[in-house]
């Protein structure tokens, strides 16, 4: 069975809400999936087949208090992670500007310095114009799902 992690980066629970939200999807699809709202390299230098990052921005582009651990260790450890492929949902407020989803983007940009393959394009979801995340969430998912699945056949 192919193993997923869900990677959470939240302040107020919004991106916890839309990774509980997805892990039936990739349940059904036949992954065990591993939900980290701790995390810590290990969950991006394991075996997983899949790692999905659902993490929300906060103040002017600042990570959440939960992943900033992780976040530090990446860039204090420059880990080689050229086996992680992951797919990216960000969280964010456009009334904010230039720094909208900035956790999101920033986080993505690390994680291609060292070595990791996006599948797909990240999914930045606006709060002004998307009360539940969710709504935007499970389509693109879905859709990810398929995708992944496609390449695998």
């Amino acid at each position: 069975m192919p193993k997923m992690t869900i990677v959470v980066g939240t302040m107020y629970g919004g991106a916890l809400d839309v990774a509980e939200q997805v892990k039936p999807l990739f349940e059904q699809a036949g992954y065990a999936v591993t939900v980290s709202e701790q995390p810590s390299l290990s969950d991006v230098s394991g075996d997983d087949d899949l790692t999905l990052f659902c993490l929300s921005t906060t103040g002017s582009g600042d990570f959440p208090g939960n992943i900033v651990p992780f976040v530090r260790s990446l860039k204090d450890q420059s880990p080689s992670l050229t086996g992680l492929r992951y797919g990216l949902i960000a969280l964010g407020d456009s009334s904010y500007g230039d720094t909208f989803c900035g956790a999101g983007r920033e986080l993505d940009e690390l994680l291609a310095s060292m070595g990791a393959q996006r599948l797909g394009e990240r999914l930045e979801i606006d709060a002004m114009e998307t009360f539940m995340a969710d709504d935007a969430a499970v389509p693109w998912v879905e859709e990810w799902i398929v995708a992944q699945q496609l390449k695998v056949v």
